[in-house]
């Protein structure tokens, strides 16, 4: 099952459930991102998961080739959130895929969601042995990284 596609789906109804009362039950792994296209100038708002590293927020890209949004912040870049109940800005950037970082970030993802490692092309991660090289390889051809660092 395409992990993407179902939430893609179920993006309306998340997105009015982080700005709910009940937002308790997913605002701890998800957020609302506000995006201003680069070159178009449009804005779009999108719930994306991520991990929290004290004002850090790492957001990992599943199928990153496939997604647009992302793409924007190559740069670092301002950004709008919606983070648990309250709006929030911070300054966003990509980090590379070839960096130390980025393999922390998707292997403390993969650690704490297994069942997300199709989504990152490494079916076959194991919890026990850790990330390979080549799965990280694969996994860098198939996922993004945006780091974004919250302002004060």
């Amino acid at each position: 099952m395409d992990v993407s596609a179902f939430f893609s789906r179920l993006n309306p109804v998340i997105a009015w459930l982080l700005r709910s009362p009940l937002r308790g039950l997913v605002d701890s792994a998800m957020l609302l991102v506000t995006v201003t296209g680069r070159r178009s100038g449009r804005r779009y708002t999108i719930p994306v998961g991520y991990r929290r590293r004290g004002d850090v927020l790492d957001v990992l890209v599943s199928k990153a080739p496939t997604k647009q949004w992302w793409r924007n912040y190559r740069e670092p870049g301002r950004v709008e959130l919606w983070l648990r109940g309250e709006a929030r800005t911070g300054v966003a950037r990509v980090v590379p895929s070839d960096t130390e970082p980025f393999r922390r970030a998707l292997e403390a993802q993969l650690r704490e969601t297994p069942w997300l490692r199709q989504q990152y092309a490494v079916p076959d991660y194991d919890r026990a042995s850790g990330l390979t090289d080549a799965q990280w390889k694969r996994a860098a051809a198939n996922a993004a990284l945006v780091e974004i660092e919250l302002d004060a």
